[in-house]
């Protein structure tokens, strides 16, 4: 299948990201989400991030131009129809996502191709819930997406191999370094970084070391270039507290369960840079 028009439901951190990266390559781009606010604010981290692009030299004004002129925006889902990937960026929300894909499912032709960019629900699971499993995959992009190379290929037990295919090809594309996954909660890398993650949570809470010394510790002692509850802080202490809890949910075992402070401050609403405090205040 060739894919020259990409509708991604969702313009917050990743949707937006994702949104770039496919513009950028010159794939024609709708991006959908619930009001025309979050689709401005969308559009604006898009331009900002070009711009930062532009002062490095990578790009030129002319390339931030042409990668907008790209991108379409609107909050119906019936745009998206002319697409022949969708790829659902929504809030890590079981109940959420389902909504979602029932939604593009009922709308979109038979042979389109829905992905997911879940960090850790079951591919499985969410690709059971359409009426097109065969053709449902997961692809995980890491934060910041025009940054990081690479992109999780998660296949479903339903997903055929012609889907796996026609979705690599697209992420080579897109100039990322795919690697193709088992479906598993977490997948491969935050099955590893998360629970690394908590387990800072965990340290900070006993008090064996600052937040400061935790996190130069793991950056000097591990070649880390973000130590893991600065980085906490960028994912969002509720993504991280979510992914936790779909481990713990999921494998049934004690190792995963979330750190008490980590559940504490996510209840405060100190979720990161997102809210200017978590971990660390923010201006």
């Amino acid at each position: 299948m060739s894919i020259d028009t990409i509708g991604i439901v969702g313009a917050g951190t990743m949707g937006s990201g994702i949104a770039q990266v496919c513009a950028t390559s010159g794939l024609k781009v709708v991006m959908i989400d619930v009001s025309d606010a979050a689709l401005t604010k969308g559009l604006a981290t898009i331009a900002s991030s070009l711009d930062r692009l532009i002062k490095k030299e990578k790009i030129t004004a002319a390339d931030k131009d042409a990668a907008l002129a790209q991108i379409r925006t609107s909050t119906n889902y019936d745009d998206l129809k002319g697409a022949q990937l969708v790829i659902e960026a929504a809030t890590e929300n079981l109940e959420l996502k389902i909504k979602i894909l029932r939604q593009l499912d009922g709308l979109l032709a038979p042979e389109t191709l829905i992905a997911t960019n879940t960090s850790s629900i079951s591919i499985t699971q969410l690709a059971a819930v359409t009426g097109r499993a065969d053709r449902f995959i997961g692809m995980h992009f890491f934060n910041p997406v025009p940054m990081m190379a690479l992109v999780e290929i998660i296949r479903g037990l339903q997903t055929s191999d012609a889907t796996h295919d026609t979705v690599r090809e697209l992420a080579l594309k897109l100039g990322k370094t795919p690697i193709t996954v088992k479906n598993s909660p977490g997948f491969v890398v935050n099955r590893i970084l998360v629970p690394m993650i908590n387990e800072a949570f965990f340290v900070l809470a006993e008090g064996l070391a600052s937040p400061e010394d935790i996190d130069a510790g793991m950056k000097l002692g591990c070649n880390h270039p973000i130590g893991p509850l600065a980085l906490a802080d960028m994912i969002g202490l509720d993504v991280c507290l979510a992914v936790m809890n779909v481990y713990f949910a999921e494998f049934n075992d004690s190792k995963y369960r979330p750190c008490p402070l980590l559940k504490e401050m996510v209840a405060a609403g100190y979720l990161g840079r997102k809210t200017g405090r978590g971990v660390y205040a923010y201006a």
